[in-house]
Parts: C-alpha cells; structure tokens; sequence
C-alpha cells in the first residue's frame, strides 16, 4: 500500500467571530497554480490563498483565511476552491464547508457555485467541458458538465490525487493508497494501472503523457497513458501539493511550505518561496 499521508481537514486556530492581528502563515499547502494573466504563482494554503511576489514574500489575496483544501487555476484570474470557511465566516448554524467557489479577480473575492455546506472538494480537476472534484464527505468523485453549478456523484473511492485532460475528458486517473486507478466513464468505474510506480499525486499534461510524484519525491513520467514510465528527477520528500503546468513547468511544495518550481520536467527544481523559519 501506498504510504501517503492525506491532507486534513481544519479550522483555523481562532474561535468563531474572533479577530487577530497576528500573521498565521499560509499553514499546510493544499494547491499550486500559475495564473496566465501575468505569470504569477499563487499558493493555496491552510489560512487562506497567497501570491508569490518574491522568494521571502507571500502576499494574501484578500482578508479571508478560509482553508482551500482544494484549489485549481482555470483561466486569466480565474480560480475555482473549495475547503473551510475563515474564523470570521464559522458559526454553529453553519456547515464548515465551502463547497464550491470561484473568484474572477485572482482571489480577491470570491462566489459560492454549489454545495455550501455540504461538499468539500479536496482536488478539483477541469477536462474541457467536464469538471472533477473529489468530496471528503462522500469519498466520491463528483463530476460536472456545467462549470459546477450541477453534479453527478461516481463510485466511492480513497482518492489523494485526480489528473485528467482537455482531449480525453471522460478519462480520468486517480492517486489511491492502492495505487493509481484510472476510470474511462468519468469516475463510476476504476481499473488498475497495473504498471504505474507508487505515486502521490498525478497530471495528465497532454494526450497520453502522464507526469507524477511519487511518496518519495521522486519524479515520473509515462508518454504512453501509463503502460510504461521513466523516472527523471527528485524533489527532497514527499510533495504536500504537486501542479504540472506543462510539460516542463512543474510546481511543488513540501510538508514545510516550502515550494518548488522545475522549468525542465522535473530534472531539476528550484526554490520560489521558503516560508520564514
């Protein structure tokens, strides 16, 4: 089996309608994202969502330190979450799950789609005209064919990771404790991928090539939808959060809040942001 630790679900530490001054960080990182409107790297964290502006500088999307369990860039300053509300937006009266959002301004403000207070999608996934999303409270993957206003819930399933693309949107892999899986319906159905190494987290970056981090940080690649693999580099652990952007962009952050930025497919990485110690 597969020895991955699955991120936890959690509040943040301040009790309800309770402010704070102080600086939480950005905690454990959910998501990684690289925005086509300017470049920049954005870090989905435990409190709250976070732009890159320098190695030392992680600067707050807005005033919200609302938990993104999971988090997706899908287009110019368009993002789409899902998670635990910020200390400020918890009550008894309310669920603590988000369900799912979207911001059209980069995460400075963001609008509930569906599910508010019921789902909490711990790894969303757009493939053209379908959306996947894994719910924690279900243990399903839910897919959706209208941005995610609707949705249809597939097999049960223990899933860390979800990876799918544009040109096969009813293809869908999926990171379990037993290996990675990949259902041709769009979820109501898993096979084995009986030759794929023990992986963390999987992107389809395009077509038939697969790109994966395994539990012990090492770095795969599959060009034929994983029937066969070559192992190119390795980052220094486990990764808390994996993005392949293309084929030769791939972003990770470690159990630190470190992250990690490859511009040659993995080969290499270098340091983006270092959280301060």
């Amino acid at each position: 089996m597969l020895g991955v630790a699955l991120a936890a679900c959690g509040q943040a530490t301040q009790e309800p309608g309770e402010t704070t001054d102080r600086d939480l960080g950005i905690g454990h990182v959910h998501g990684l994202g690289i925005d086509p409107a300017d470049g920049a790297l954005y870090v989905a964290g435990h409190y709250g969502l976070f732009k890159i502006t320098s190695p030392a500088t992680a600067t707050r999307g807005s005033d919200r330190d609302q938990d993104h369990m999971g988090f997706t860039i899908t287009g110019p300053k368009t993002f789409l979450a899902s998670g635990h509300p910020s200390a400020e937006d918890v009550s008894p009266e309310r669920p603590p799950h988000l369900g799912l959002i979207k911001s059209t301004d980069a995460g400075l403000t963001w609008k509930t789609l569906s599910e508010d207070g019921s789902a909490d999608f711990h790894s969303i996934q757009p493939a053209g005209d379908n959306l996947y999303a894994y719910d924690s409270q279900t243990s399903k993957v839910w897919r959706s064919i209208d941005g995610g206003a609707t949705w249809t819930q597939g097999t049960e399933e223990k899933v860390i990771d979800l990876g799918a693309d544009t040109g096969q949107p009813s293809r869908l892999y999926a990171t379990t404790p037993d290996g990675l899986k990949v259902s041709e319906d769009g979820g109501l159905k898993y096979n084995d991928v009986t030759k794929a190494p023990l992986l963390s987290h999987i992107d389809v970056v395009t077509g038939d090539v697969l790109v994966g981090a395994g539990a012990d940080g090492q770095i795969h690649i599959s060009q034929d939808a994983g029937k066969t693999w070559s192992a190119v580099g390795k980052l220094p652990g486990q990764a808390a959060a994996f993005t392949a952007v293309d084929r030769r962009r791939l972003l990770a952050a470690m159990e630190d809040g470190t992250v990690l930025v490859s511009k040659d497919g993995g080969k290499s990485f270098t340091t983006a942001f270092s959280p301060a110690s």
